[in-house]
């Protein structure tokens, strides 16, 4: 597939099938994710493929405890507004079954590869994008999330993640329910500036 067609049809898909992902489609993913840029090409990354049912169970439990206390005080001023009743339903129903999402893919960072002062995401969060465009482009759909966050240091004892090693996001990975399609952006044209903050051009 065309980069250019792949990222303008990449989108959050959290409806999932529970139909199995082959390995060789995780690895070509994988492949993709390790290609990305890395702070002095530290590379400080991990990838926990998830794909133990009881495993996977525990981790939706505690994803939603964390999507309960954060958007359910919310839910009804999220649906009355039609622009963000949909994100939220579909962002509600993955909570509900994450552990039926056939692969969780957790993406960790060693806090000893990154430099004092920069920010960790900035080693890791290229290559999850990776990741999902090369998911995209097998007919995968994938979604990032960090809900998990709220029961990081259980999540790091399930999964037997060492000290030193931050976990930066839960990426669901399976055949999607829906169609892949443009998301709804901003024009770039707002959101981009000429030389000075607040210059702005037309095409």
């Amino acid at each position: 597939m065309d980069v250019f067609e792949a990222i303008g049809t990449q989108r959050a898909m959290r409806r999932l099938k529970p139909d199995p992902v082959a390995d060789e489609d995780l690895w070509t993913i994988l492949d993709a994710a390790i290609k990305a840029p890395s702070g002095g090409n530290r590379q400080p990354w991990n990838f926990l493929v998830i794909r133990d049912p009881e495993t996977k169970r525990k981790i939706g439990e505690y994803y939603l405890d964390g999507w309960n206390k954060i958007y359910g005080p919310f839910k009804d001023f999220a649906l009355a507004d039609p622009a963000t009743a949909r994100t939220f339903n579909s962002a509600e129903h993955l909570a509900n079954h994450l552990a039926e999402v056939p692969v969780l893919i957790m993406a960790t960072v060693q806090r000893d590869g990154i430099a004092p002062g920069s920010p960790g995401g900035a080693s890791v969060y290229p290559a999850v994008q990776n990741l999902m465009l090369a998911a995209r482009a097998i007919g995968l759909g994938t979604t990032i999330t960090t809900l998990h966050q709220h029961h990081e240091q259980e999540v790091k004892e399930l999964l037997r993640i060492p000290e030193g090693i931050d976990t930066m996001a839960l990426i669901p990975v399976g055949w999607p329910k829906g169609h892949f399609g443009p998301a709804s952006r901003q024009p770039v044209e707002q959101v981009t500036f000429w030389d000075r903050w607040g210059e702005r051009r037309e095409r």
